[in-house]
């Protein structure tokens, strides 16, 4: 089974997240995306990040209907700050019998250098990338890699944490259930 992973904050998660979920299970070859909510970061810091359990929940409501996409707390049990090559090797002893792929933008994949164990990482792991800009260039070093055909979306988490600040609407950024549920309980209203 080839499961492709969407590793993120999602601080919350938006119609962004979703459209670029469901292009990727739309490819004939993956079978399930699992977005994988990290508790924190290397690269962000933690002042704006809702607690890991309720975006974790906005996660869980975002995707109710769909059963291809899953939602993982895999990244609560490990060490912090996540690094995604040690979410992978825990993963695959667990899992065995997948194979396992990451979803990641464009820009991370300029980044993806930087990032503990890249070189493992571009050589073990198929990539889907979507990009983030229309100028996008394809490396042209040997790694496995998909370019998704998405719709380039401006839309941030920052901007409707912005938003809700601002006392602006959320509608149409995030699924209905999502946008009840942080309106309800006033997350990013502080």
């Amino acid at each position: 089974m080839n499961v492709a992973l969407y590793f993120g904050s999602f601080n919350p998660i938006h119609i962004g997240h979703l459209l670029i979920a469901q292009s990727v299970i739309d490819l004939d070859s993956i079978d399930e995306l699992w977005f994988v909510v990290s508790p924190q970061s290397p690269f962000k810091q933690k002042k704006n990040l809702l607690a890991e359990r309720l975006r974790y929940n906005l996660v869980e409501t975002a995707i109710e209907e769909n059963k291809k996409l899953k939602v993982s707390d895999i990244e609560f049990k490990l060490p912090k700050p996540s690094y995604t090559i040690d979410t992978l090797a825990f993963l695959e002893d667990k899992y065995k019998a997948k194979q396992f792929h990451l979803v990641m933008g464009s820009d991370n994949l300029e980044h993806l250098h930087k990032w503990k164990n890249a070189d493992i990482i571009m050589k073990r792991y198929p990539l889907i990338v979507y990009p983030r800009r229309e100028d996008f260039i394809i490396p042209s070093d040997k790694i496995m890699l998909t370019t998704l055909n998405a719709p380039l979306l401006n839309i941030s988490s920052t901007t409707i944490r912005d938003r809700i600040k601002n006392n602006l609407s959320i509608n149409f950024y995030v699924p209905q259930s999502v946008e009840k549920q942080i309106l309800s309980y006033n997350y990013y209203n502080v």
